[in-house]
């Protein structure tokens, strides 16, 4: 096979083979070093003694600054005024714990504290999404100081659903009567709150929040 191949070009597939050979073996390795480290963080983890909740940043609902009632007759309204409402009773706890895994949970709380710390995190899934799909709404029949009151508050719960950031901006600019200024100055409040996002989203929530202040 190799007959009609001088020895340069053999030569040079032959270094080019021990190089993929070399980062193959390369690649492999990392990947079962980094398994092998994940479990044992993961034994660490489950070992790791409970520790108090009481210190966690707790979310409290303002149900009166929230406008129930704005809409009337509207089905979707009326059910998540409903979760809000439900939410917001003193039983279920909400904590914002986007960005941190189960893993790095147990190692700070403890194991045993896993399930109540996954419930709070759901509670302020259910939290955040409601209130966009609220907004939503709102926004469509022209309700945009409504929108503004639901949006941000749930910015200063550390939101990171980006179309949340969008629509605050685009009411600021576009649907309250603001000056230029006004509505710049409204979109740079939000920038601190985006910079201690923890997840994927932060990066573009942030450029998108420098270029609509610019």
């Amino acid at each position: 096979m190799f007959n009609n191949i001088g020895f340069p070009t053999f030569l040079f597939l032959f270094i080019i083979f021990c190089a993929w050979l070399r980062y193959e073996i390369h690649k492999d390795s990392k990947k079962v070093t980094g398994q092998e480290s994940f479990l044992e963080r993961e034994r660490q983890a489950n070992l790791a003694p409970v520790k108090s909740l009481k210190d966690l940043d707790y979310i409290t609902i303002p149900e009166d600054k929230l406008p129930f009632g704005a809409l009337t007759g509207h089905r979707e309204i009326e059910h998540m005024e409903y979760t809000i409402h439900s939410l917001a009773k003193d039983s279920r706890k909400i904590v914002n714990l986007t960005g941190i895994t189960n893993t790095d949970l147990k190692l700070e709380y403890g194991a045993a504290n896993i399930t109540k710390l996954m419930e709070y995190d759901a509670s302020y899934i259910t939290l955040i999404k409601t209130l966009q799909e609220w907004a939503d709404v709102l926004y469509e029949e022209g309700l945009y100081n409504e929108v503004v009151s639901l949006l941000e508050f749930s910015v200063s719960t550390k939101c990171d659903i980006s179309e949340t950031y969008h629509m605050l901006c685009d009411v600021y600019k576009n649907h309250l009567g603001l000056s230029s200024s006004q509505a710049q100055d409204k979109i740079k409040a939000l920038q601190p709150y985006a910079a201690e996002l923890k997840s994927m989203n932060k990066e573009s929530i942030e450029q998108y929040l420098l270029q609509e202040a610019g």
